[in-house]
């Protein structure tokens, strides 16, 4: 009913993402099943966006670890190499996760309550400055290309909420190698150095053509028919077993070790979105 809608213009392709995620569990209350939204751009780098260029957007065809062809080739190596000696994990392209408490605690970390959420995943302390949020196009090239252990996407504020950009609680959130202390969040040229223009921008893009064309290509792989199974394998999408509901019965693993570590796996490093 929702795609009905979406074709004929009468929702938004944000409301269609909010509509489709409520449809798979996920929920603002859950940290480890949180909203989750797809990166959409690629340029990070121009002073202005020009959303009538393919070559702007990320293409929503592939999920992150295959955006650029010499990761693409990593992954699918590890899969084909994939052994394990107890039979009990079967291969995987992935074994991070593209939404958990961590990455949604990490991108609102300058706002609370999700401070306080972040230092306590933490241990009580801020991360390493080199690793923190900070720099929508560092973001971007970590889970894109740079980073073998990134893949992670988006969440809905990146669409609607400029007070998560900044810094305005004043939290001492370290210095990178490079002597950069860290404070609001590092926009894109095109923003202008303005995080409602950036919200503004990043929402225009979210509404326009091309996206509305290729969003349902990203919509199967996050929670349609390409999540699982053979579909999966070909798109280079299949995450480690734990990360998909129902592949582990908890209640009957014997060993407590083996049960609390379980637990924590699927607790800290999130969960693939009911299929809809």
């Amino acid at each position: 009913l929702f795609s009905v809608f979406l074709k004929r213009g009468e929702i938004s392709n944000f409301q269609y993402l909010m509509h489709l995620n409520t449809l798979a569990g996920r929920s603002y209350n859950d940290l480890m099943q949180y909203p989750v939204f797809p990166w959409i751009l690629a340029d990070y780098d121009s002073e202005e966006l020009d959303l009538t260029n393919p070559k702007t957007f990320r293409n929503l065809a592939k999920p992150m670890g295959a955006q650029t062809e010499d990761r693409l080739a990593q992954y699918k190596k590890r899969f084909k190499d994939w052994e394990d000696p107890n039979g009990e994990t079967p291969a995987y392209h992935y074994g991070t996760h593209y939404s958990s408490a961590m990455i949604v605690a990490s991108y609102l970390v300058r706002m609370e309550p999700f401070t306080q959420i972040f230092l306590r995943l933490q241990g009580g302390h801020f991360d390493l400055a080199d690793r923190m949020f900070h720099s929508v196009r560092e973001a971007w090239y970590s889970a894109s290309k740079h980073n073998m252990a990134d893949v992670k996407e988006l969440i809905p504020e990146f669409f609607y909420l400029p007070e998560f950009l900044l810094n305005s609680n004043n939290f001492d959130l370290g210095c990178k190698q490079n002597g950069t202390k860290l404070g609001d969040v590092i926009l894109p040229p095109w923003a202008k150095g303005d995080p409602r223009e950036f919200i503004r921008v990043h929402r225009e893009a979210l509404e326009c053509d091309f996206v509305s064309a290729h969003l349902h290509e990203w919509i199967d792989l996050i929670f349609g028919y390409k999540q699982q199974g053979p579909a999966a394998v070909e798109a280079v999408n299949v995450f480690h077993h734990l990360f998909y509901e129902g592949q582990v019965d908890i209640y009957n693993i014997n060993d407590p070790l083996k049960e609390t570590a379980t637990i924590g796996f699927i607790n800290n490093f999130g969960q693939i979105p009911k299929q809809v």
